[in-house]
Order: structure tokens, then sequence, then C-alpha cells
């Protein structure tokens, strides 16, 4: 399930101006889906320019994205940190202390790499802010705990649906080899606690909710402006 509302300029704004923080010599967590390929592809001009950075991608996608524009890349099982991190949301408190990630099915790897990174930077239009998360929480379940997860979800009062494949027939597999299940909780109201109720499911691989780990949000508009949120 992919949030794709908001526009490209908007999109291009908020990746751009977080791609503008990565200075030279930083190891760089270059997330999954549209806004932060703005930011990949504007590191891929730096690098042609002379910025000397090496990428750890989150996702096939990004990975590449970066060997397209050129981006170095070292590989996510080597490495313990990174400098800066800069990965796209499909929805954003407006407080920016949590966020819903995993629309495009990367979400494990995009925390492992968020939570590496001295500074982990959040790009997004601003379609994407809420004053309380309310989008489906995906979930990437172990495929023979999934009857176990579902049954999980429910008891914590939400609705889980395995997500379908969107060109083929079966379900969506990560690249961990995993499924998703996308969680309908309405409005969460405590998602540290919704995110410990779920870390703490046997059969979890991760979650979509990020509490606490965004150092700042940039908000790009239709106008081409950026305004930037901290928790």
């Amino acid at each position: 399930m992919k949030n794709t509302a908001g526009s490209e300029t908007a999109k291009r704004a908020a990746g751009e101006a977080a791609a503008a923080e990565v200075a030279d010599g930083d190891r760089v967590g270059l997330g999954t889906g549209s806004t932060a390929a703005h930011a990949i592809r504007t590191l891929g001009e730096r690098v042609a320019d002379g910025l000397a950075i090496e990428g750890v991608a989150t996702s096939y996608q990004s990975r590449a994205l970066a060997k397209e524009v050129g981006v170095p890349l070292l590989p996510l099982s080597d490495v313990a940190r990174v400098d800066v991190a800069i990965d796209g949301a499909d929805q954003v408190a407006t407080d920016a202390n949590a966020l819903v990630k995993g629309g495009g099915a990367a979400h494990a790897r995009e925390k492992v790499v968020a939570s590496a990174a001295d500074r982990f930077l959040v790009v997004a239009d601003d379609s994407k802010l809420s004053a309380s998360l309310d989008y489906p929480v995906p979930v990437e379940v172990l495929p023979d705990a999934l009857a176990r997860v579902e049954r999980a979800v429910v008891d914590a009062g939400g609705e889980p649906t395995l997500r379908d494949a969107e060109r083929k027939d079966g379900p969506v597999v990560t690249d961990n080899g995993n499924l998703v299940l996308d969680c309908e909780f309405g409005g969460v109201d405590d998602p540290a606690a919704l995110a410990r109720d779920l870390s703490g499911v046997a059969g979890v691989v991760e979650h979509g909710l990020f509490v606490g780990l965004a150092d700042a949000v940039y908000v790009g508009d239709a106008d081409g402006d950026v305004t930037t949120r901290t928790p």
C-alpha cells in the first residue's frame, strides 16, 4: 500500500533540501520511495561534481537508482552506523515524533538504517502531515507466522489485510522473503505503545511505526517551498 498523494514539485523540493545536508565524507542511508528518490538523484549530481560519499541502500529499488546516478554503495550487512539517513514516509505526525513507513515494503531495512544514523532526515510533501497517525501500519511477517500475527493484530484492536502484489497473482514478498500485513488501527493515540505491542509479537520481523527516530522532517509544498519540523 503506497501513499502517492502530493505533487512532484513538493517531493523534489523536500528531497533536494535534505540532500543538501550531506557533507563530504559522509556515509549516507538511502531511503525508498518517490520522495527519497529525488534525494538520491540530487546526491548523484553532487557526486558527479566531486562530492565523496558512500551510500547504504535500504531496498533493491534504492540500490538500483543509486547505481544509475553514480552514488558509490556499501552493503548494508557491513555497516554499523551511518552519518545521515534520508527517507520518506507514508504519514508524519505534525509533532514530527512519529511516522508510518512501509508503503514500499522496505520498512525493516529502512528502520535498521534509520536507527544506525547519527541524523535521520525524513522527506515528505505536505499531504503526508497529520495531527494524529491513522494510516494503516505495515507489518512484515515471517510466512509461517502469518496466522499467529493476524490474530495478535486483531487482539490489539487492528484489522490486518495481507498485501497483494499489483502485477502478479499472490501476495507481496519483501526483499527479505517475508509477507506484509497492512493493519488498520484507526487513529493511533499512542504510537509508542502500539509500536511496543507489535514488536513483542513472535513472528513480526518489523513494523512501520517509526517513533522517536526522526531528527528533522523536511516538508515540501506545491510551490517548491520547504519547511523543517523537529520533534
